[in-house]
């Protein structure tokens, strides 16, 4: 489960306002790369929080209520399926995980990045940070940051499920599904599919 040490350790250097950062829907064949950042107060305790991939969907919804109203700042961005196709996925990636951190209303000093990389060929990271390998299973503020990014991204897919009903988003979220896959062979892509993706099928 995670703790607070990533955050502990930060401050330990003389950081004060330490955020998490993490993004979701890297993978998916259609829909935005979406990226959290939260500065939560030190020893908040949110039961059932985890790497959002683990918590069951109810779950998040309301751990993403919780997150939003006790949080010091909290913010989402994202970049939108054309730019992933013109800056590739790792650039959006970073793209996104700035842009929620420089949103925070409480500017952070310092940021726990999920993951292995803090830049790509375009973006970096640009705050003071570290990166932590499955962060959102090490740090609190990086699994809160998860929950932010999968619900704000999960809500956003249920939108255009009612924009383009023939793709069913509301159920795969624009994962590459067996279902989804055969109907984009049915009806091909929509404009919010990421073209690059789809010359790997």
């Amino acid at each position: 489960m995670p703790g607070w040490e990533l955050e502990c350790e930060a401050m330990s250097r003389g950081y004060r306002a330490v955020c998490g950062c993490d993004e979701a829907g890297a993978g998916p064949l259609a829909g935005r790369v979406y990226a959290g950042a939260v500065i939560l107060p030190v020893g908040l305790e949110l039961p059932g929080l985890d790497d959002s991939k683990k918590v069951p969907e109810k779950r998040r919804e309301a751990l993403y209520d919780q997150i939003v109203a006790q949080a010091l700042a909290w913010s989402v961005a994202w970049v939108e399926p054309k730019e992933i196709d013109e800056i590739d996925i790792l650039n959006s990636r970073i793209k996104a995980m700035q842009l929620a951190i420089d949103g925070l209303e409480q500017g952070a000093d310092f940021a726990l990045i999920d993951g292995n990389r803090d830049h790509g060929s375009r973006y970096s990271i640009v705050t003071p940070h570290v990166v932590a390998v499955k962060g959102d299973s090490l740090s609190v503020s990086i699994a809160a940051a998860s929950i932010l990014a999968k619900v704000s991204r999960d809500r956003h897919m249920r939108e255009m499920a009612a924009l383009y009903p023939q793709y069913e988003f509301d159920r795969h979220k624009g994962y590459g599904t067996k279902r989804h896959r055969a109907l984009l062979g049915a009806f091909g892509p929509c404009p919010i599919h990421r073209r690059t993706f789809l010359k790997k099928l």
